[in-house]
């Protein structure tokens, strides 16, 4: 965990930064190019790192956030690269694992829920949003529609949710009051709003 900890930290930290850089960069220039491949390496490190320590602590809580947090980066890029829409075995494999991820979630929702432990909401909520956002990109790749427009909402949708996983860790670090499952759903609320609005612009 002293070993791991610092890195899973650099990464976020590097991952924010680029977050920043791409969504202000003007989009398929070099910057936003650039600095869209240096987040998605950022979370492969976060999600390295996360996933040993939540072993190690038995947190099945941080296993199941970082399967999808990761899966939000991964599919992100693969919606910026994969112009014809055609899924490969590697995006089925991740779009299974982060469906399940969500269906862990719950599970364990009503397991906190049982315990009267707060943090159920957060659950609710991140797997709710797992299984939608999963069986949107699933539709996407059955039906081969991710191209033009379509491709980039999934590729705008999915990086932006990847970046509210890593907000979310930020700010819950050192939540400033009670309860702490406001401060893991904050983030989710205010950007969400700002990513229907991108995506309708993107559409239209």
């Amino acid at each position: 965990m002293t070993i791991l900890l610092p890195i899973h930290i650099l990464a976020g930290t590097t991952a924010l930064l680029c977050a920043a850089l791409a969504v202000s960069s003007e989009k398929g220039k070099k910057l936003h190019v650039l600095s869209g491949r240096a987040y998605f390496w950022s979370m492969a490190i976060i999600f390295l790192t996360a996933i040993p320590m939540s072993i190690i602590s038995s947190n099945i809580f941080l296993f199941l956030i970082a399967i999808f947090a990761f899966y939000l980066a991964f599919a992100g890029m693969r919606f910026a690269r994969n112009r014809k829409g055609i899924a490969t075995t590697s995006d089925w494999i991740a779009v299974s694992l982060t469906i399940l991820s969500g269906l862990g979630m719950l599970i364990l929702s009503a397991i906190f829920f049982s315990n009267d432990d707060s943090q159920y909401i957060v659950l609710l909520v991140f797997g709710f949003l797992a299984i939608t956002l999963g069986y949107a990109d699933f539709k996407s790749y059955k039906n081969n529609t991710a191209t033009g427009k379509e491709r980039i909402s999934r590729h705008l949708s999915n990086m932006m949710g990847g970046t509210i996983a890593v907000i979310t860790a930020v700010v819950v670090v050192n939540p400033p009051f009670e309860p702490e499952w406001v401060w893991w759903v904050l983030p989710t609320a205010l950007i969400t709003p700002v990513i229907f609005w991108w995506n309708k612009k993107t559409l239209s």
